[in-house]
């Protein structure tokens, strides 16, 4: 691991973070994950995707708040956290299956309370990553993303890594509405797109507990590369024009 200053609370405190964690039978790492999280955060949200296990009573015994996201997806989720979140200043997204390092938060959220970035992403590939917690498929999947990314839109992503931090008002201006494997492509897309300030850094990564409900099976592999190329294909066509699409969404 990474030896990281983490940000003080006073350098946050004029901010209002609220940290999202999409979980689906979490029971084994969520505890964890909360636990790790830093005091200066002021909410912690944890969207339910249908467990059928103790996560729902283990995230609210550790001080999490718990909202269910009835629909299925890791967009979904997402979306129910942002609903949840109100007038948060800074929204933090993360895995709740302890792969990544909650106590970094600090590095994603310092650049936005500066104002020298709306978007903040982790990067696992540029961190240290332990053996084994980046899959083969997750590496050429994100190398492809990242690549079309870059030709099509100019933007020099280095990972689709799920731990990120955005500014509320960075993250009204891009409509997101993805609802499962898509999101974090879409969101790097769109702020491309709409000339949000994104930085990436370094972030450290490790074997989640569990077993991956995407990764870790054949039919979550397929089904997450194909809705990633799928959605770079639809973000080439609606986002080389996203101000006018954006005008016209909120029109409708």
């Amino acid at each position: 691991m990474m030896n990281v200053a983490p940000a003080t609370p006073e350098s946050l405190s004029s901010i209002h973070v609220a940290v999202i964690i999409p979980a689906i039978n979490e029971q084994e790492s969520i505890g964890q994950v909360i636990a790790a999280i830093p005091a200066w955060v002021a909410r912690i949200i944890v969207a339910d995707n249908g467990s059928t296990d103790n996560t729902v009573a283990i995230a609210q015994n550790a001080g999490a708040t718990v909202i269910p996201a009835k629909i299925r997806g890791y967009g979904s989720a997402c979306l129910a956290g942002i609903r949840a979140a109100g007038n948060a200043d800074v929204l933090v997204f993360m895995d709740g299956d302890f792969s990544d390092y909650p106590e970094q938060m600090g590095l994603l959220v310092q650049p936005i309370a500066e104002n020298r970035a709306d978007m903040v992403i982790g990067s696992r590939t540029l961190g240290h990553h332990e053996r084994g917690s980046l899959t083969l498929q997750q590496r050429f999947g994100g190398a492809l993303a990242c690549g079309l990314m870059r030709l099509f839109w100019h933007a020099h992503y280095t990972d689709l890594g799920p731990f990120r931090a955005i500014s509320l008002g960075a993250l009204e201006q891009l409509h997101m509405d993805d609802r499962n494997f898509g999101w974090t492509v879409q969101m790097q897309i769109r702020a491309a797109a709409a000339g949000l300030r994104t930085l990436e850094v370094p972030v450290d990564y490790r074997r989640r507990i569990g077993k991956s409900k995407i990764s870790g099976t054949l039919r979550g592999v397929i089904m997450a590369g194909y809705k990633i190329i799928y959605t770079i294909g639809k973000e080439f066509f609606v986002a080389r024009s996203y101000p006018k699409h954006a005008e016209k969404k909120r029109r409708d």
